[in-house]
């Protein structure tokens, strides 16, 4: 039986959990062991073909905590513990090592453990980029159980680890990254969190040739020319060799790791693999092997299905992949001709989640002869990883040449941010990437023009519409240009599938789809009832269950918020916003399809429902989640945009318990130039900004008053209104606001919580929740620095969690029997959290041998 493991940096692993014998079993971990020292064998010098050998400048090499020097199989020195001791800075440190245990590397034996901030201090020779390499175990000896830390790395100005846990104390970690180190001196320092510690069992710094990373590249979206690739710190997240074989340090030219591409292909019958010889390969001046080895482009993976009766024959090949979704990555594409019989007989398209990468890729054109290895850098941004990564190539749909599409390798890096952080949103001084607006205002700039004037002629158009507009075919015939531009293709189901790029808009749906998918707009599948018109439960294709809101042709209310929600919508992509699958406007009627977000709305799961109680990390991260949406509405485009009603109605969750932002009917956006929009006042009793009510100009701010008031149903479980009560309770925000004046807010809060929250992690909320509802708005928080107040709670709620952890482990002296307390119930487990690492996996891109040789029998 196999059961599939996720990696946290998006790999997936196939265990196999029944070997056939013991002897079997053995034979498997005596392959992974051995392939393993190769894996992280990393020589001093290795051979580049057209190059000559390269060999780094600086060599940095420190096996943490090790009192005489390890043995590994490529001979390489590292220095020990005391002669890195130089190196070091720190008021206190502890050594721990382990034997008798069957790990792949003596690397991993010692550990140097730091319970207060520590600091390397490497002397670099040249600078450029360098690999930086962390190894991580979890030893456990008398005193410290290093599964129990909790801890933040940063490497110079970079954040690399936030909050960092060795998820399972069994399996080995590889952190590798790709820094560009530009000051003579290198700082790495380790940051452990509040009652916990720091660790580390080796640390590698090697310098690469500059020519690994270049500075221009090309954008995905929109499709431009990119430059300022050299000023980012990077993180290797996979690496794979299409078609081929593992491929060791040993084996490539500057010590990598790729692994095969089997595990990630969508569909392997689509897939055909075809490989040469590695000296068939032909390398140029501007194209050395210290790019790709020989062996990565002497494979490839081509259409298993190449004619016009393929199914969707755009997408034929593709590769998944998991990735952070608050990234932007860099995509390296390598390419390189084996197949082909004739010059010019092969062009392409490479799609990447979804959008067109590359268009008619004409691998003769560019090289001049077959065999010639070929790259492309793509840079995708975060807000087009709505579902994961995804890799696809195609055939032209017409022209000349072979019906046929290939793929040698694939390299993904993750990007660090505008906080230069590689791990969360803050940086090294812990403040926030949107801080820099600038950055985004940058990016914007060239679109606001355009953006300018396509919302300027809708507006003109919707005020000369014809008089009888509702009883034409289509609303969008004269307000928006929906249809100019689409790509058409043809779903599994036989369904249409047009999509309306220009306005990002998705899938263009027929009436009678959903009709269909809806039963008929069957009153039993309305889940939501809005001034717009109903929400139906509706299923699509293969089962896929989605959100349709229907608009009420009859109510203006409805036909303004509708047209409002086209408007964002068409601008908006964020994990943290409920996204728009497509949408209807046949006849007269105006329908948007949506994300199904099965766990329905934030407030059902704080009161009024017969749902399991939300545990206080889970409301945490409910709230965090919101919070970043929220920001990025305020701060990811240009102008800025104004939700207007944020309630915890409006804040949905997915089977996961991710929260998503919904409803946007009453969004503004912010005029350039100016803070505010002068409006008439429109939003929910009980969330309603008080400066918003009296002067009627709508701000940033009133958004963070509404969440304010969010924050305390989340922790009272209580409505923001409730006119059943006594007259000073009435208004949540103004009787929590009472209470927690006088010190004595743990009065008040879900009984469900008591005893289950940690007291400094609710201060810090309360105390956020207090400054988003302050009475005027130039007195309030941004959201990005109310999202900042909430990892600090939620930071508060974890470090307390570990504390009582080793404390139960602890022995203790009898002491007299106590009441009995029955703890607080709280049946639904806590939702995963997106830096938590729940499979037993080794974290590195190399290290999906386990996949490969775990299985033998």
């Amino acid at each position: 039986m196999e059961t599939s493991i996720p990696h946290s940096d998006g790999m997936e692993i196939e265990k196999n959990a029944s070997l056939s014998s013991s002897s079997s079993s053995s034979m498997a971990i005596l392959v992974v062991t051995m392939l393993l020292w190769s894996l992280i064998s990393c020589p001093s010098s290795v051979y580049g073909i057209a190059t000559g050998p390269f060999t780094p400048t600086d060599n940095i090499l420190i096996d943490c905590g090790a009192n005489a020097a390890p043995k590994v199989p490529d001979g390489r020195t590292y220095k020990t513990d005391q002669e890195a001791s130089q190196l070091l800075d720190t008021k206190d440190d502890t050594q721990v090592s382990v034997s008798n245990v069957d790990l792949p590397t003596p690397l991993f034996l010692n550990a140097k453990v730091f319970p207060q901030e520590a600091t390397y201090t490497f002397a670099l020779k040249r600078p450029g980029f360098h690999w930086l390499r962390l190894y991580f175990y979890a030893i456990k000896d008398n005193k410290y159980d290093l599964q129990q830390s909790t801890f933040s790395v940063s490497a110079n100005q970079y954040a690399i680890l936030h909050n960092f846990k060795v998820a399972n104390a069994t399996i080995p970690v590889l952190k590798e990254y790709l820094i560009n180190m530009n000051d003579p001196n290198f700082l790495l320092k380790f940051s452990p969190m509040k009652n916990s510690f720091a660790f580390v069992n080796a640390i590698e710094v090697v310098s690469v040739p500059d020519t690994l990373i270049v500075d221009t590249g090309s954008s995905l979206t929109p499709v431009n020319s990119i430059s300022g690739l050299t000023q980012h710190g990077y993180q290797v997240v996979y690496r794979l060799n299409m078609g081929g074989p593992l491929i060791t340090p040993v084996n490539d030219t500057l010590g990598r790791t790729w692994i095969p591409d089997t595990h990630y292909l969508k569909d392997k019958n689509f897939a055909k693999q075809a490989s040469t010889l590695p000296s068939a390969v032909s390398y140029t001046d501007q194209m050395t092997p210290w790019i790709a080895p020989p062996t990565v482009y002497s494979s490839l993976i081509e259409m298993a299905v190449a004619d016009d009766k393929t199914v969707n024959p755009n997408f034929n090949v593709t590769w998944q992949l998991e990735v952070d979704e608050a990234f932007d990555y860099l995509i390296r594409l390598h390419f390189c001709d084996i197949v082909s019989k004739t010059l010019n007989d092969l062009f392409f398209n490479v799609y990447i989640c979804g959008k067109m990468a590359i268009s008619q890729l004409d691998l003769s054109s560019l090289t001049g002869q077959l065999a010639v290895p070929y790259y492309k850098d793509i840079v995708v941004n975060a807000s087009t990883l709505s579902n994961g990564l995804s890799v696809q190539i195609g055939p032209l749909s017409q022209g000349a040449g072979i019906k046929n599409a290939i793929l040698n390798g694939l390299e993904v890096m993750k990007m660090s941010n505008a906080a230069d952080s590689l791990d969360g949103e803050f940086s090294v001084d812990g403040s926030s990437s949107s801080s820099n607006k600038g950055a985004v205002a940058v990016v914007g700039f060239a679109m606001m023009f355009g953006a300018f004037v396509g919302l300027g002629a809708m507006v003109i158009r919707w005020k000369r519409r014809p008089q009888d507009w509702q009883r034409r075919n289509s609303f969008s015939s004269w307000l928006l240009p929906l249809h100019a531009g689409d790509s058409s293709s043809l779903s599994k189901s036989g369904g249409s599938q047009k999509h309306s790029s220009t306005l990002g808009l998705g899938r263009y749906f027929s009436l009678a789809e959903l009709q269909e998918a809806t039963k008929n707009f069957d009153s039993n599948a309305i889940i939501g009832v809005g001034g717009f018109g109903n929400v139906y439960l509706g299923t699509i294709d293969d089962g896929t269950q989605v959100a349709v809101k229907r608009g009420n042709p009859q109510s203006e209310q409805g036909i303004t918020e509708f047209h409002t929600e086209i408007q964002m919508l068409s601008k908006l992509r964020h994990r943290h916003l409920v996204s728009l699958i497509g949408y209807c406007d046949e006849n007269s009627e105006m329908i948007l399809v949506y994300e199904y977000m099965s766990n329905g709305p934030f407030r059902d799961h704080l009161y009024g429902k017969e749902l399991p109680s939300l545990s206080w990390k889970q409301r945490l991260e409910i709230c965090i989640g919101a919070a970043r949406g929220l920001h990025y509405l305020h701060t990811g485009t240009a102008q800025g945009i104004i939700h207007r009603d944020v309630k915890t109605t409006n804040i949905l969750l997915d089977d996961a318990f991710v929260a998503k932002v919904a409803d946007f009917g009453l969004s503004k956006d912010t005029p350039m130039g100016q803070n505010h929009v002068s409006t008439a006042v429109k939003g929910s009793f009980g969330y309603l900004d008080p400066e918003y009510f009296r002067r009627q100009q709508l701000t940033e701010k009133s958004d963070v008053y509404s969440f304010g008031v969010v924050l305390l149903e989340s922790l009272c479980a209580r409505p923001a209104i409730n006119p059943r009560l006594p007259r000073e309770q009435v208004s949540l925000a103004e009787w929590a606001m009472q209470w927690k004046r006088k010190g004595l807010l743990e009065k008040i809060i879900d009984p469900q919580l008591v005893g289950a929250i940690d007291a400094e992690s609710m201060n810090k909320f309360a105390e956020a929740a207090e400054k988003c509802l302050a009475e005027y708005g130039v007195d309030r928080p941004s959201m990005g620095d109310v999202l900042w107040n909430l990892e600090h709670a939620l930071q508060l709620q974890e470090s307390s969690s570990v504390g009582k952890s080793e404390e139960a482990a602890a022995p203790v002296q009898p002491s007299p029997p106590a009441p009995t307390v029955t703890p607080p119930s709280d049946t639904n487990p806590p939702a995963p959290h997106p830096e938590t690492n729940t499979g037993q996996t080794i974290e590195h891109s190399g290290t999906a041998i386990f996949a490969q040789f775990q299985g033998m029998d």
